[in-house]
C-alpha cells in the first residue's frame, strides 16, 4: 500500500490504496465525480475520459486517457481532470457549442466528448478541422449521428485565432486557452502546485504484477489488479525514452504510442511511422499504449509487432542486472508462447536504421478504420538499386498463431527484378507460409485472399509506376 499524493482538478488529494487501483471507480466511488462515466470499461467508447496532466521539464503536459483503463499509481504527482475540473460559473466555448448545435441528446457521452475536444485543444500544434475531428475517434455517441458534435467541434475551433493558437504551442499554451476561457484560471497555478506535492517512497514487496500502460492489461486481468502490488513501468525511468546508438534506433520499452509519433528521432530514423499512425488505435489509447506491452501481448494481429518485424527488430531483455538480446522473428514461440523467462523484463526494441534506398509500408484491414483491431495487416521493408530488390523483409498478422515473418517470401526477392512474375511468385510464397485460422474476423480463405491484396497493394504503393507498366493491380 502506497500514498498516492495527486491534484485532481483544483483540489490536492492523498489516497492510501494500492497502486493498481483504477481511477475511475476513485473519481466516481470515493471523490463522488459523477460526470465521468462508467461505459464499457474497455477503453472502446470514451465515456470515462479524463485529462491527464504530467511535468515534463519547466512545463506540464496534458494527455486523454480512460481512466477505467489507468491505474491510480501513474496519477501520483499529476494533474487529474475530469469535466467538473472545467467547469466555471458560465458555460466555456466547448460546451456552449454544443448546446448551440444540439449535440447532446441523453447527455451520457457529453462529458468525455468535452474532455477529449479540450485535449485537442491542448495537444494540436496548429488549428486544422479534420484532424480535431479524428482525434474524437476514442468518443462514442449512443443516440445520434455525429453531424451535431462535428458541428461543435467546428463552432469551437472558429473561436480561435489560429495563428496566435499555432504561435502558443507549446509553452504558453495553457495560458492562450486559459485566455479564452477553454480553461478555468487555477490551470495556471497547477506546475508550482504539482511540485509542491509531498513525495511518498513507492513500497513494493514479493514479486510485483509488472505493468506498463495497462490498455490491454486492465482488460484482460482488471479484476485482479485492484488488489495486487503492482510495478508500474512508466514509472521507470530507466523504460522510457528513445534514442539512436550504432546506427540502430533504440526504443525502451515502455514508450507510448504517442510518444513514437511526435519522436523527432523516430521522424527520423522511421519518417513513414507518422503516416499509419491513425490506423492504430485512438489518441487516449495512443498515449498510454506502449511498445513493449504491444510485443509482450503477443497478439497475432499486434499493428507494432508486425511493423518492427518488418523492420528487423530485436528485443532485449533484462533480468536483474543482466541483458539478452532475441531477434523479434524468433521471439514468438507459439500462441502467446515468447522466448522469456518470467524473471525476465522487456527492457527496449532496436532496429537497424533503414537505409535511405528502403521503402517501408504497412496495410491493414479492419472493420473499422479506428480504435479497432486487424483482420489481417501486413509490413514490408525494401530497397531497390536500377529496378533490382538489394534486400526485403515482409511480415504479416492475423494469419498464424504469432505476428508472422514471412522468411520464405523475404528471401525469394532478394538480389531479384521487381516485375509482375517476381511478385506472383513473393505472393505464392507467403501464402505457403501462413495457417490462418476461421475465427469472427473471417475464414481462412478470406484471410489468405486478404494476405495477397495486401501484399500486391505494398507494391502498387510503393512502385506505382511499375504497377502500370507490369499490370500489378491490388
Amino acid at each position: 500500500m502506497t500514498m498516492i499524493q495527486t491534484i485532481i482538478n483544483n483540489r490536492p488529494e492523498s489516497f492510501e490504496l494500492p497502486a493498481g487501483t483504477v481511477l475511475l471507480d476513485v473519481l466516481r466511488n470515493y471523490m463522488k465525480l459523477k460526470g465521468t462515466k462508467e461505459g464499457c470499461r474497455e477503453g472502446d467508447c470514451g465515456s470515462c475520459m479524463v485529462l491527464w496532466g504530467k511535468m515534463q521539464a519547466h512545463r506540464i503536459e496534458y494527455r486523454t486517457v480512460n481512466s477505467c483503463l489507468f491505474p491510480l499509481g501513474d496519477a501520483e504527482h499529476t494533474h487529474v481532470v475530469t469535466i467538473e475540473g472545467l467547469n466555471g460559473e458560465t458555460l466555456n466555448p466547448i460546451q456552449q457549442a454544443i448546446v448551440d448545435d444540439g449535440a447532446s441528446q441523453c447527455g451520457f457521452c457529453t462529458p468525455g466528448f468535452v474532455i477529449s475536444m479540450t485535449g485537442y485543444l491542448l495537444q494540436a500544434r496548429t488549428l486544422d478541422l479534420p484532424a480535431a475531428i479524428a482525434f474524437l475517434a476514442g468518443n462514442i455517441c449512443r443516440c445520434t449521428g455525429y453531424t451535431s458534435i462535428i458541428r461543435a467541434m467546428a463552432r469551437s475551433l472558429n473561436l480561435i485565432n489560429s495563428d496566435e493558437f499555432a504561435h502558443s504551442y507549446p509553452d504558453t499554451r495553457i495560458s492562450f486557452l486559459v485566455q479564452q476561457k477553454f480553461l478555468p484560471e487555477y490551470f495556471l497555478s497547477i506546475p508550482d502546485r504539482i511540485q509542491s506535492l509531498p513525495t511518498s517512497p513507492n513500497q513494493l514487496s514479493g514479486q510485483p504484477v509488472i505493468m506498463a500502460g495497462g490498455t490491454d492489461f486492465y482488460r484482460q486481468q482488471g479484476e485482479d489488479v485492484p488488489d495486487a502490488n503492482v510495478m508500474l513501468l512508466s514509472r521507470e525511468a530507466n523504460f522510457k525514452g528513445i534514442y539512436i546508438e550504432n546506427n540502430q534506433c533504440v526504443i525502451r520499452a515502455a514508450t507510448t504510442i504517442t510518444e513514437l509519433e511526435t519522436s523527432e528521432i523516430i521522424q527520423h530514423a522511421w519518417p513513414d511511422f507518422k503516416k499509419y499512425i491513425h490506423l492504430i488505435s485512438c489518441p487516449s489509447i495512443r498515449n498510454r499504449a506502449t511498445v513493449g506491452g504491444n510485443i509482450i501481448n503477443a497478439s497475432p494481429i499486434g499493428d507494432l509487432s508486425i511493423m518492427l518485424l518488418a523492420l528487423e527488430a530485436t528485443v532485449v531483455l533484462k533480468q536483474n542486472d543482466q541483458m539478452r538480446t532475441v531477434k523479434l522473428k524468433d521471439f514468438f514461440r507459439g500462441y502467446k508462447q515468447l522466448d522469456k523467462s518470467p524473471a525476465e523484463l522487456l527492457h527496449s526494441i532496436t532496429f537497424p536504421i533503414p537505409p535511405k534506398s528502403g521503402r517501408f509500408n504497412f496495410e491493414k484491414v479492419s472493420r473499422r478504420t479506428h480504435l479497432d483491431i486487424a483482420s489481417v495487416n501486413s509490413a514490408i521493408l525494401i530497397s531497390m538499386e536500377n529496378n533490382f530488390i538489394n534486400e526485403m523483409h515482409l511480415a504479416a498478422g492475423g494469419v498464424a498463431p504469432i505476428p508472422c515473418y514471412l522468411a520464405k517470401a523475404s528471401a525469394f526477392l532478394k538480389n531479384k527484378a521487381l516485375n509482375r512474375e517476381n511478385v506472383a511468385a513473393t505472393i505464392d510464397f507467403a501464402l505457403s507460409e501462413v495457417t490462418p485460422i476461421t475465427d469472427v474476423r473471417g475464414t481462412a480463405g478470406y484471410k489468405k485472399l486478404l494476405l495477397k491484396q495486401l501484399i500486391l497493394a505494398h507494391f502498387v504503393t510503393l512502385f506505382p509506376k511499375m504497377s502500370e507498366a507490369e499490370n500489378i493491380q491490388a
